[in-house]
């Protein structure tokens, strides 16, 4: 299925426009990540198009209050840190008990390019807030995905993963020298690699999965970047403003949040999963260095499968 379906779209296309006239009135859905940035218009989009929306966040009044600022009555932010097994737990709790259906997913939330930190269980920060704490947050949330009978999830990853696949000899860095680009690419290519072995866990219920690169958008996720980093990227115009260039992958948020809602409510979809999308599409199979495309070892099931009895282990 990893092959363009050319469904008329392209970079330019905002989340609004690839959402058109869908209702999700009477659905439900989590957004991490959805009180900034990409994060922040997912929710917005999809609560305007009627769903009911829970923000999980490590400062929930903070969130609340960025919230508040859309002016849709249908959003409320929950506690949860990605990094906090057992916040995570509490929240997936709190939501199974209220036996409602999860009819949508969305694993937006992420750090780039931070210096080495470790969790309280020794593992490498870009690996468990961007992997390990969504992958507990699905596994547990699963009866409910389960329920919706018809549930997507969606895994923020990034073109970042081509810079490098899973070392799965040493994931945390405790033997080899800490590169955190190269931590950020292996944890971008197992948000991919999570959606191929959910899909493949899920299809039977009706659960299916995507990933996605959004984009390059300058934002919060770029906290850990120097100026001199920035400014290698070629984001800013003479004046210094953000240059939106969707041709060249420069986009707003607007477009950069087109391929996750894209992913989670297009009916083009239908019957479809474990595949990863950017520019609201299917993305190509590619090797070498082309800019566009997923590489082979984000897109394998053997290495999905691998992934997925690691992560359980790691997450107990």
């Amino acid at each position: 299925m990893q092959a363009p379906i050319l469904n008329g779209y392209s970079a330019a296309s905002t989340a609004e426009e690839v959402i058109g006239d869908i209702s999700l009135a009477g659905k439900n859905a989590i957004v991490t990540g959805g009180y900034s940035g990409l994060g922040l218009e997912t929710v917005r989009v999809l609560a305007k198009a009627g769903a009911s929306v829970i923000v999980p966040a490590r400062s929930p009044a903070r969130a609340q209050a960025a919230l508040d600022d859309l002016g849709l009555p249908n959003i409320r932010a929950q506690v949860m840190n990605l990094m906090d097994p057992e916040s995570i737990d509490a929240l997936a709790d709190a939501f199974l008990a209220d036996g409602q259906p999860l009819h949508l997913l969305i694993n937006s939330a992420g750090i780039m390019a931070s210096p080495l930190v470790r969790d309280a269980r020794g593992y490498e920060s870009q690996f468990s807030t961007n992997h390990l704490g969504h992958f507990q947050l699905a596994r547990r949330l699963w009866p409910s995905l389960q329920r919706a009978q018809g549930a997507r999830i969606v895994s923020v990853s990034s073109r970042g993963h081509q810079i490098a696949p899973i070392d799965f000899d040493d994931i945390h860095f405790e033997r080899r020298a800490y590169n955190k680009w190269v931590a950020y690419g292996q944890a971008k290519t197992a948000n991919a690699l999570f959606a191929v072995g959910a899909d493949a866990r899920g299809e039977r219920d009706g659960i299916r999965a995507f990933s996605v690169h959004p984009g390059s958008i300058l934002g919060p996720l770029a906290r850990h970047l120097s100026a001199e980093e920035i400014a290698s990227f070629n984001v800013h115009d003479a004046n210094g403003e953000l240059i939106n260039a969707p041709e060249r992958d420069l986009k707003n948020v607007a477009q950069g949040a087109a391929t996750t809602v894209w992913c989670a409510t297009s009916p083009a979809l239908e019957g479809m999963g474990g595949v990863y999308c950017e520019n609201s599409d299917i993305a190509e199979l590619t090797t070498g260095n082309q800019k566009y495309g997923v590489r082979p070892w984000a897109a394998d099931a053997a290495l999905a499968e691998r992934l997925w009895q690691l992560s359980a282990a790691m997450t107990s």
